[in-house]
């Protein structure tokens, strides 16, 4: 019979990629909030069970918290077998985690050396994770060859970074981590932010699979993509990265952006809901000429309105005041608002930084 393997941190990020599976034997509250890459969630306690642990452990003592928790999860690690690892091979090789490395991770692991699959723990557990992590997201920024797509908003960046990655360019997309456009009106449907740790994980996870010798296309976001705050050493170095400026006509944006958003379209009491936190900026006036213009089918009109006041003058602003290099950064034009020109963009970017 084997015992686990406890591994630590930097062997586990150095063969992230190698295990069969990564187990995360926390809470599901712990598992929501963040994870490690493709983790999946196997909690020996829940939520309640944890803390009622927790609360015996505070009003009585730990050894009476140590006696409850492991009758509890005895129960739980063999539901936990049952039901999400009975199909598993005799050659079986899970990860497993939790929050210090201690007796959750430990209990489920015992029982998975037992039952003979060549199982490893991480020393320190999530914790030890959350440090590399943080401290890999200061130091490998500026180890990477940034190039940043410039321009306003509509211009098509996010479907040309799209199609840069199609034609197998290494692409950082900020808004698809952040699962949010990042405007007022980007919260994408049916979607959810993650923490800011999740997004944090997410950011980690794309980083460490670039080539520092090939360059890595990012849009030109500001500190915040919605509730997600892109970490300092990042946004120091996207803003002092080499730019492509993208242009387009009004018409084309106005024609891109209806296309992009059109849950709004499709949902008028949503934008309502989202203008409305434009009032304190703009006035009740300008909001309800924006409502109207919506709500009469006027599209066009609106978003051009949109546009013309509200976001190229935010969007101006913050890049005279944070990417500096935009200026002298080479021009893109993108003619049309449909599939061929957005190749044709990403085709004549990719040219242009050919040796």
């Amino acid at each position: 019979m084997r015992d686990p393997l406890v591994i630590p941190i930097d062997e586990v990020v150095a063969r992230l990629d190698g295990f069969d599976a990564i187990v995360d034997a926390r809470s599901p509250a712990e598992f929501d909030e963040d994870r490690l890459p493709g983790a999946i969630s196997a909690p020996v306690l829940d939520d309640a069970e944890r803390a009622l642990v927790g609360t015996i452990h505070k009003q009585r003592s730990a050894f009476e918290a140590r006696r409850a928790g492991a009758a509890i999860v005895a129960r739980n690690v063999g539901a936990l077998i049952d039901r999400l690892f009975a199909d598993r091979p005799h050659d079986w090789r899970p990860l497993v985690y939790c929050w210090r490395g201690g007796n959750r991770s430990g209990a489920l692991a015992t029982v998975f050396a037992r039952i003979g699959w060549r199982t490893s723990v991480i020393e320190g557990g999530y914790r030890a994770f959350r440090r590399r992590a943080l401290a890999d997201l200061e130091r490998w920024p500026e180890e990477l060859r940034l190039h940043v797509l410039a321009g306003r908003t509509g211009t098509g960046k996010s479907l040309i970074l799209q199609q840069l990655a199609a034609a197998g360019a290494q692409v950082l997309d900020l808004e698809a981590i952040a699962s949010h456009r990042g405007s007022v009106l980007g919260l994408m449907p049916q979607a959810r932010q993650p923490s800011q740790k999740g997004f944090e994980t997410g950011l980690w996870d794309a980083l460490r699979r670039f080539d520092r010798a090939r360059p890595v296309f990012v849009e030109s976001e500001s500190r915040r993509v919605g509730r997600c705050h892109v970490p300092d050493a990042l946004i120091a170095a996207m803003r002092a990265a080499p730019c492509t400026r993208i242009e387009a006509s009004v018409p084309v944006r106005a024609a891109l952006l209806l296309r992009e958003y059109r849950h709004f379209t499709d949902d008028p009491a949503l934008l309502d809901e989202r203008l409305e936190r434009l009032a304190p900026l703009h006035g009740r006036r300008q909001v309800d000429q924006w409502r109207a213009m919506a709500g009469s089918g006027h599209w066009d009109a609106f978003v051009e309105s949109m546009l013309a006041l509200h976001y190229d003058p935010a969007y101006d602003r913050s890049m005279k005041r944070n990417y500096l290099k935009v200026d002298e950064a080479a021009v893109v034009e993108l003619g049309a608002a449909d599939a061929p020109a957005i190749d044709s963009a990403a085709r004549r970017i990719l040219a242009s930084l050919e040796p």
